[in-house]
């Protein structure tokens, strides 16, 4: 130990007490040994019930590929972290042996980390490239090689990080752009033989300047892949300029951009209203999730979903360019969305048959539509009638929507030829039972009861929910009261309501500490998610942030998910001992309240911070609240990853994590 002696007239320097000198540094050795010693009697291989035999955590991803690239095994040593005994208002947990009060030694002999083996190893989703499950299958006919079929073995290893990678460009960097570099950009994007008739015409045709000004950028090297500039080339989806990739809102249904389709629907039908009447909407086969990226500016929030399929990484360009949006389809299992959820659900040209076995995909969307709610449908069956598959789709939709009560409110043809056809679903049950047929019947209560996780596509439709008094539930508050107003479907709850206010007061007065005193840059976020959301508390209290959040109900948790949509906020379910349904390095910050504890019944929070690092990118943070003893286990654990972890008031948890790969020198 060095002792510094500051100032030139102590005792040390003037040597008038040797014996006291003595007798301190005696003293401090004492301690010294003293806590090395009881630091030494700690138990804490209890953390790790497989430290007797250390391994370490490699393993390659399971039939990644079938040319699968060996790599050769570059295990790191962690380093060591503990959590200082004696309360502080914020401490930063060492990193080097020696600078706290226990000894650790045990992290650095059982964690070593290594990068997994396999051809498509960054961008790697457990669930959804198991390719073993998937070549077992027996069919392919619904979609069942786009479903969750997560791997037995988790993974034990880190994903690398593309080659070039860097932190993703600010939400939104066009906007924040000058008039002089969008000109610039848009004279890259649309190309024009001359340059002085470009800028003439940009002039002269506004409009493509504004649109110009909702291009969003994204570094190419974090999502390199170009198969769709190419196959959407025509259609102006995505371009790829210099060390950018561009999003200048083209699509299939979307002749003359993003915005006047978006016009488009709402002149169809005036009582949408986007951003008052319509808040929560679900884009269908959402493509690059520009449909959902440009209602961000009318206050509309949007779960833009689909598969992981030919169309390459469109989510991971979508979450990349700060879009909300998720993996999944609609093949032979439930979407994991609430019941009576979506103000609106959307389709252009999304690919999906909804004729399909007798309409079970179309009575899924019933399910999670809300009643009264709206099924924009723009495809060719809507506006051709020169072939005789678009008819044949066409007298199939018109029976089942039919069979189901949906009405046509809407229907119209815009100057380019597209068609769209807008149902609404009823919000009394008089035309359930008036209907001549019981087919499809209703859904009793051993149908519903459940959560949809995993669950098979139902031949029923959902009865109409009803409040207390069996009165049907009404539709929320205009956006943006029915953040803050009771929620519909807490009427069908009973003794829940002082829950719910006492949830959101806790959150308004805990974030004001997030956003102050936790030192996080949230100026670096924008894709946030939230853990364990309960009532959404937390995201409603970011909610004048530049941010938007994935409120996730674990399974094992109350169903509060229908909540979170009436108050105009999105979310789904999970089960946190499997892997999410998103890409790598997606989301900017993860919080987790109170899941862990709960959580390691189930399953292992090693498994479970292997997935937190898989989801979040580099520089983005984890906030967690828990228990101390779940804060002893999980700090250790992030700190073999080379993150940087501190501790707050001896209950928050804020790791910071970096770009250490184990195949790197720290």
């Amino acid at each position: 130990m060095a002792i510094q002696v500051v100032g030139g007239g102590g005792i040390l320097k003037e040597r008038k007490y040797p014996v006291v000198f003595i007798i301190l540094l005696l003293l401090i050795s004492a301690v010294v040994l003293l806590l090395t010693n009881t630091a030494s009697t700690l138990n804490p291989i209890s953390f790790y019930p497989d430290a007797e035999n250390p391994h370490p955590l490699s393993d390659s991803i399971p039939d990644s590929s079938d040319q699968e690239q060996e790599q050769e095994k570059q295990p790191e040593m962690v380093t060591k972290v503990t959590v200082p005994d004696e309360p502080q208002e914020q401490r930063t947990l060492p990193q080097k042996k020696g600078e706290d009060d226990f000894r650790d030694d045990f992290v650095d002999s059982i964690i070593h980390w290594e990068v997994c083996k396999g051809g498509n190893g960054v961008d790697y989703m457990p669930c959804l490239d198991n390719m073993k499950a998937i070549k077992a299958l027996r069919t392919r006919r619904h979609m069942e090689h786009r479903e969750r079929h997560c791997p037995k073995a988790k993974l034990h290893c880190l994903l690398p990080l593309p080659k070039g990678y860097q932190v993703p460009v600010p939400w939104p960097k066009s906007r924040d752009m000058k008039m002089f570099d969008v000109l610039l950009l848009c004279l890259t994007l649309f190309h024009s033989p001359d340059i002085e008739a470009k800028i003439i015409g940009f002039v002269q045709q506004f409009k493509l300047v504004r649109d110009c000004f909702y291009v969003i950028l994204i570094w190419y090297d974090n999502v390199p892949h170009t198969k769709l500039v190419e196959y959407k080339k025509e259609q102006n989806w995505v371009v790829k300029s210099g060390n950018y990739l561009v999003f200048p809102g083209g699509g299939t249904q979307f002749k003359e951009g993003v915005d006047h389709y978006i016009e488009y629907i709402e002149k169809t039908l005036p009582a949408i209203q986007w951003g008052k009447n319509i808040r929560v909407v679900l884009d269908v086969g959402c493509g690059v999730a520009s449909f959902g990226g440009h209602l961000l500016d009318k206050n509309v929030l949007t779960m833009s979903f689909a598969p992981k399929d030919e169309h390459e990484a469109q989510i991971q360009f979508a979450l990349e360019r700060g879009i909300p949006a998720t993996l999944s389809v609609i093949g032979t299992q439930k979407l994991p969305f609430a019941d009576n959820g979506f103000d609106l659900l959307h389709c252009a040209r999304c690919r999906v048959h909804w004729d399909a076995d007798g309409g079970k995909p179309l009575f899924e969307l019933n399910r999670i539509l809300r009643p009264g709610g709206f099924f924009a449908w723009s495809a060719t069956p809507v506006y051709r009638d020169d072939n005789e598959r678009d008819k044949k789709v066409w007298k199939a939709m018109v029976s089942i929507t039919k069979a189901i009560c949906w009405t046509v409110v809407a229907k119209a043809v815009d100057s380019n030829g597209i068609g769209l056809v807008i149902y609404q679903k009823p919000n009394s049950s008089s035309c359930y039972e008036n209907r001549k047929e019981n087919d499809p019947p209703i859904c009793n209560n051993m149908d519903i009861k459940d959560k949809p996780w995993y669950t098979l596509l139902s031949t029923c439709i959902n009865p109409l929910p009803v409040d207390s008094n069996g009165n049907p539930q009404s539709w929320p508050m205009p956006w943006p009261q029915r953040l803050t107003a009771k929620p519909p479907s807490l009427f069908t709850v009973p003794d829940v309501g002082e829950t719910f206010y006492n949830d959101s007061k806790h959150w308004s007065e805990l974030v004001p500490v997030y956003m102050n005193s936790l030192s996080l840059n949230w100026s670096s976020v924008r894709n946030v998610m939230d853990m364990n959301a309960g009532y959404a508390g937390f995201a409603t209290a970011l909610i004048d942030l530049p941010v938007w959040v994935m409120n996730v109900v674990p399974i094992e948790m109350p169903d509060t998910l229908g909540v979170i949509y009436d108050k105009g906020l999105i979310g789904m379910y999970h089960d946190w001992c499997e892997s999410f349904n998103t890409y790598p390095r997606t989301y900017d910050l993860l919080h987790s309240s109170f899941l862990l504890e709960t959580l390691q019944k189930r399953c292992e929070i090693m498994d479970v911070v292997v997935e937190i690092d898989r989801i979040l990118r580099p520089e983005g943070y984890l906030v967690v609240q828990d228990s101390m003893e779940m804060i002893r286990k999980l700090g250790p654990i992030l700190r073999s990853l080379h993150w940087s972890v501190k501790l707050y008031r001896n209950q928050f948890l804020v790791a910071k994590k970096t770009f250490w790969r184990p195949h790197l020198q720290s």
